[in-house]
């Protein structure tokens, strides 16, 4: 989708930080915007990502949107 100039955000748990900032720079896409989520989310529950599905939802669509910085933009200064 980023590659057909959609808006995206791609959702890393913190476990796996490490991996997506790989996978992002060996796709080509190293400033792909990524939220970063607490792990586990899999296996978690429904209720408990429900919630979670809450509390980032604002946050999601602020990215999306160009509102707010992923958590993986680096500022500069």
């Amino acid at each position: 989708m980023a590659r057909r100039d959609r808006a995206v955000v791609a959702l890393v748990t913190e476990q796996f930080w490490p991996q997506g900032d790989f996978v992002a720079s060996s796709n080509g896409m190293p400033d792909v915007p990524r939220l970063r989520l607490p792990h586990p989310v899999a296996g978690s529950g429904h209720d408990a990502m429900g919630a979670l599905a809450e509390r980032i939802a604002g946050r999601l669509v602020a990215i999306l949107r160009g509102e707010q910085q992923a958590d993986n933009v680096v500022e500069a200064g």
